[in-house]
Protein backbone atom coordinates (compact mmCIF):
# COMPACT_ATOMS: atom_id res chain seq x y z
CA UNK A 1 0.00 0.00 0.00
CA UNK A 2 1.55 3.22 -1.04
CA UNK A 3 2.12 6.03 1.63
CA UNK A 4 -0.15 8.80 1.97
CA UNK A 5 -0.37 11.55 4.63
CA UNK A 6 -2.48 14.93 5.58
CA UNK A 7 -1.56 17.54 7.78
CA UNK A 8 -3.06 20.32 8.43
CA UNK A 9 -2.85 23.70 10.53
CA UNK A 10 -4.38 26.91 11.45
CA UNK A 11 -2.72 29.91 10.81
CA UNK A 12 -3.92 33.20 12.88
CA UNK A 13 -2.86 35.55 9.34
CA UNK A 14 -4.33 36.67 6.24
CA UNK A 15 -4.07 33.77 3.50
CA UNK A 16 -2.09 36.52 1.53
CA UNK A 17 0.44 36.55 4.10
CA UNK A 18 0.56 32.86 4.17
CA UNK A 19 0.73 32.37 0.33
CA UNK A 20 3.28 34.94 0.84
CA UNK A 21 6.08 33.82 3.01
CA UNK A 22 5.06 29.96 2.47
CA UNK A 23 5.99 30.19 -1.65
CA UNK A 24 9.00 31.90 -0.55
CA UNK A 25 11.44 29.16 -1.92
CA UNK A 26 15.05 31.26 -0.94
CA UNK A 27 13.80 31.53 1.99
CA UNK A 28 12.62 28.61 3.25
CA UNK A 29 15.95 27.86 5.30
CA UNK A 30 14.66 30.34 7.16
CA UNK A 31 10.53 29.01 7.61
CA UNK A 32 11.44 25.11 7.79
CA UNK A 33 14.38 23.79 10.88
CA UNK A 34 15.08 20.79 8.22
CA UNK A 35 16.20 22.75 5.36
CA UNK A 36 19.91 23.83 5.01
CA UNK A 37 19.80 25.33 1.82
CA UNK A 38 17.75 26.05 -1.40
CA UNK A 39 18.83 26.81 -5.09
CA UNK A 40 16.95 27.65 -7.38
CA UNK A 41 17.47 25.93 -10.69
CA UNK A 42 15.17 26.85 -13.18
CA UNK A 43 12.13 28.96 -13.30
CA UNK A 44 9.09 28.10 -16.32
CA UNK A 45 6.11 29.80 -16.67
CA UNK A 46 4.57 29.02 -12.44
CA UNK A 47 6.68 26.34 -12.10
CA UNK A 48 10.13 26.13 -10.17
CA UNK A 49 13.07 23.28 -10.44
CA UNK A 50 14.82 23.52 -7.37
CA UNK A 51 17.71 21.97 -5.02
CA UNK A 52 16.88 21.31 -1.65
CA UNK A 53 19.37 20.10 0.78
CA UNK A 54 18.90 18.74 4.53
CA UNK A 55 20.70 19.45 7.41
CA UNK A 56 22.87 16.74 8.19
CA UNK A 57 20.79 13.90 10.32
CA UNK A 58 21.75 12.27 13.27
CA UNK A 59 24.62 10.34 11.61
CA UNK A 60 25.81 13.15 9.68
CA UNK A 61 24.34 12.34 6.19
CA UNK A 62 23.06 15.04 4.07
CA UNK A 63 20.10 14.48 2.11
CA UNK A 64 19.19 16.64 -1.05
CA UNK A 65 17.13 16.13 -3.73
CA UNK A 66 15.31 18.23 -6.40
CA UNK A 67 11.61 19.01 -7.10
CA UNK A 68 9.80 20.87 -9.27
CA UNK A 69 6.79 23.25 -7.17
CA UNK A 70 4.09 25.09 -9.15
CA UNK A 71 1.86 27.14 -7.39
CA UNK A 72 -1.76 27.79 -8.45
CA UNK A 73 -3.35 31.52 -6.26
CA UNK A 74 -6.26 31.13 -8.04
CA UNK A 75 -6.70 27.95 -6.53
CA UNK A 76 -4.96 28.36 -3.95
CA UNK A 77 -3.10 25.55 -4.08
CA UNK A 78 0.44 24.23 -4.81
CA UNK A 79 1.68 21.02 -6.51
CA UNK A 80 5.14 19.67 -5.65
CA UNK A 81 6.98 16.57 -7.11
CA UNK A 82 10.60 15.20 -6.45
CA UNK A 83 12.12 14.94 -9.78
CA UNK A 84 15.33 13.26 -8.26
CA UNK A 85 13.52 10.80 -6.19
CA UNK A 86 15.93 8.97 -4.37
CA UNK A 87 14.52 6.12 -2.28
CA UNK A 88 11.46 7.20 -3.51
CA UNK A 89 9.47 5.63 -6.26
CA UNK A 90 7.45 8.48 -6.44
CA UNK A 91 6.71 11.67 -4.20
CA UNK A 92 3.77 14.23 -4.83
CA UNK A 93 2.45 17.08 -2.61
CA UNK A 94 -0.10 19.30 -2.61
CA UNK A 95 -0.46 22.47 -0.30
CA UNK A 96 -3.94 23.67 -0.43
CA UNK A 97 -4.97 26.87 1.44
CA UNK A 98 -8.41 27.94 2.74
CA UNK A 99 -9.61 31.10 4.71
CA UNK A 100 -11.10 30.42 7.96
CA UNK A 101 -12.71 32.49 10.81
CA UNK A 102 -9.38 33.91 12.28
CA UNK A 103 -6.87 33.01 9.58
CA UNK A 104 -6.06 30.33 7.31
CA UNK A 105 -6.01 26.81 7.05
CA UNK A 106 -2.71 24.90 5.77
CA UNK A 107 -3.07 21.24 4.69
CA UNK A 108 -0.78 19.10 3.11
CA UNK A 109 -1.02 16.25 1.18
CA UNK A 110 1.88 13.75 0.62
CA UNK A 111 1.38 10.58 -1.68
CA UNK A 112 4.68 8.52 -1.96
CA UNK A 113 5.82 4.70 -2.36
CA UNK A 114 9.66 3.49 -1.28
CA UNK A 115 11.61 1.80 -3.73
CA UNK A 116 12.03 -1.73 -2.87
CA UNK A 117 15.49 -1.33 -1.59
CA UNK A 118 14.91 1.64 -0.02
CA UNK A 119 16.26 1.59 3.61
CA UNK A 120 12.71 2.36 5.12
CA UNK A 121 9.22 0.94 3.66
CA UNK A 122 5.94 2.87 3.52
CA UNK A 123 4.54 2.31 6.78
CA UNK A 124 8.01 3.82 8.50
CA UNK A 125 7.80 6.83 6.03
CA UNK A 126 4.36 7.61 6.44
CA UNK A 127 4.61 7.96 10.60
CA UNK A 128 7.95 9.99 10.09
CA UNK A 129 6.29 11.82 7.44
CA UNK A 130 2.98 12.73 10.03
CA UNK A 131 5.39 13.15 12.73
CA UNK A 132 7.86 15.55 10.89
CA UNK A 133 5.08 17.69 9.24
CA UNK A 134 3.19 18.68 12.41
CA UNK A 135 6.54 20.34 13.89
CA UNK A 136 7.30 21.92 10.61
CA UNK A 137 3.72 23.31 10.19
CA UNK A 138 3.57 24.58 13.99
CA UNK A 139 7.66 26.23 13.05
CA UNK A 140 5.75 27.89 10.18
CA UNK A 141 2.88 29.26 11.43
CA UNK A 142 4.66 30.66 14.80
CA UNK A 143 6.65 32.28 12.41
CA UNK A 144 4.20 33.66 10.25
CA UNK A 145 1.93 34.77 13.18
CA UNK A 146 4.71 36.87 14.36
CA UNK A 147 5.13 38.29 11.24
CA UNK A 148 1.70 39.07 11.01
CA UNK A 149 1.51 40.71 14.33
CA UNK A 150 4.76 43.11 13.89
CA UNK A 151 2.99 44.30 10.83
CA UNK A 152 -0.10 44.79 12.55
CA UNK A 153 1.72 47.18 15.27
CA UNK A 154 3.54 49.07 12.41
Amino acid sequence: MPGHTENEIIVAAPLDLVWEITNDLENWPELFSEYASVEVLERVGDTTTFRLTMHPDENGKVWSWVSERTPDRANRQVRARRVETGPFQHMDIEWEYTEVPGGTRMHWRQDFAMKPDAPVDDEWMTENINRNSKIQMALIRDKIEARARAGARR
